[in-house]
């Protein structure tokens, strides 16, 4: 008799560690069946007891709890249900087998282990008779509520197929502005890191050598600037690791500050603030929305529950303006008008919804104001990232020159005066 352990996954996605005794791995395999049907878990691994097996299935359960929101990919998965499903597979069926995929040795890499629990725990739960989108439910970290909303009204239409193809193109949509704000950024940030090294070089590598130049020239009186830039440049050179412990340390402590949500929330209220910045901010916020919106309701989600559902995608200020006219909504006023009279509808939104509440697309509509506003944003993103890298390059030019002047402005003053 030997000693197996066994990983059992609840419907919750928590791994739970399992032991027992058995002749072989098949008879270990088939008594945790046996308890994993008792217990209404699904068996994930069996592995024969020893020193590493056991630090491993520790590891792993450790891994699995630190890293629980973060490696699943809805949109892969999305992507691949919808070809599964238009390939003639039924759900469940697709389900098992992007499990069955995610199990395959070739296939596992550490960034699928959480994908594959997810999976599994799906395919359980609807072995067990639950709906997809209640069986989502279960995983709050991993699909969102739009995701699960979307997916509990197909499953009354019969267009599962439709609301996956219309959710991938909406996060593409949505990720455009975000890729364009990365792309826009790449370019000073580079420009911002080439500056920081080659001020860093002039500091330690240079000003410390003018140094030593200037202590044997006792008829030459530095200025306090200069005096100081030297001074720094001897001190770095001269605790070369201290200073760059305290330059890492400096950056990990603002890192870690920047984080911290009240830090966030008060950045975000400064640029709010901004004339220029502000406004933008608030239009890609409302263009979320309305895309948003537009998705549900062509998923066939009710309206109040769609405005419910985006909410959290607005700031506090418009969030409690949203609640007020779904109120007034519900009291029998139209949705242009209610969203208006609460400043969620720009000009453009409100004539092209007031048309769709006309003809009876209000969905169209919705997606053709948030596609209208992107445009509007992107032309934003493009006129700001020529405006910064100029600006940036001009900074970075007088700094990086101001430090060789600061450098050189003894021997000019000693050259002036030998003339």
């Amino acid at each position: 008799m030997a000693k197996f352990i066994w990983l059992g996954l609840t419907a919750r996605g928590e791994l739970l560690q399992h032991d027992l005794m058995a002749e072989d791995h098949n008879d270990a395999r088939q008594q945790a069946t046996r308890q994993a049907r008792a217990l209404g878990v699904h068996v994930v691994e069996i592995r024969a007891l020893n020193t590493r097996t056991s630090a491993w299935l520790r590891g792993r359960i450790l891994l699995t709890s630190l890293f629980q929101r973060s490696r699943f990919d809805l949109l892969l998965f999305s992507c691949e249900l919808l070809a599964l499903l238009r390939a003639g597979l039924a759900l469940t069926e697709a389900l098992e087998t992007l499990n069955e995929r995610a199990r395959q040795p070739q296939n596992k890499r550490a960034s699928d282990e959480k994908g594959q629990h997810v999976l599994a725990g799906l395919t359980l739960l609807m072995q067990q008779g639950k709906s997809c989108s209640s069986a989502m439910a279960s995983y709050p970290d991993h699909f969102s509520a739009l995701f699960i909303a979307m997916l509990a009204a197909s499953e009354q239409t019969g267009e599962m197929p439709q609301a996956l193809d219309r959710y991938i193109q909406y996060h593409a949509q949505t990720s455009l502005i975000r890729q364009k704000l990365i792309s826009a950024s790449l370019y000073p940030a580079m420009l911002l890191l080439a500056g920081t090294l080659v001020a860093f070089f002039l500091i330690c590598f240079l000003a410390p050598r003018f140094g030593r130049v200037y202590e044997g020239m006792t008829q030459v009186e530095l200025p306090l600037l200069s005096l100081w830039l030297i001074k720094l440049g001897l001190f770095i050179s001269t605790h070369v690791f201290s200073s760059a412990a305290s330059l890492i340390i400096a950056f990990a402590g603002g890192a870690s500050v920047a984080l911290q949500p009240g830090v966030q929330q008060h950045v975000l209220m400064w640029l709010r603030a901004n004339i220029w910045i502000g406004g933008q901010l608030k239009l890609t916020q409302m263009t979320r929305f309305y895309r948003s919106v537009g998705m549900l309701l062509n998923g066939g989600v009710p309206l109040l529950s769609s405005l419910q559902m985006t909410g959290d995608l607005l700031e506090p200020s418009l969030k409690t303006g949203l609640m007020r006219s779904m109120r007034n909504i519900s009291q029998g006023k139209t949705l242009s008008e209610s969203l208006h009279q609460e400043g969620l509808l720009t000009p453009i939104a409100f004539r092209l919804l007031r048309a769709g509440e006309r003809n009876g697309q209000i969905a169209d509509m919705l997606e053709q104001t948030a596609l209208f506003h992107e445009r509007e944003i992107n032309q934003w993103v493009e006129r700001f990232s020529r405006l910064i890298e100029p600006v940036l390059m001009l900074v970075m030019g007088l700094g990086i020159g101001m430090i060789v002047v600061l450098l050189y402005l003894p021997i000019f003053d000693m050259a002036g005066s030998l003339q």
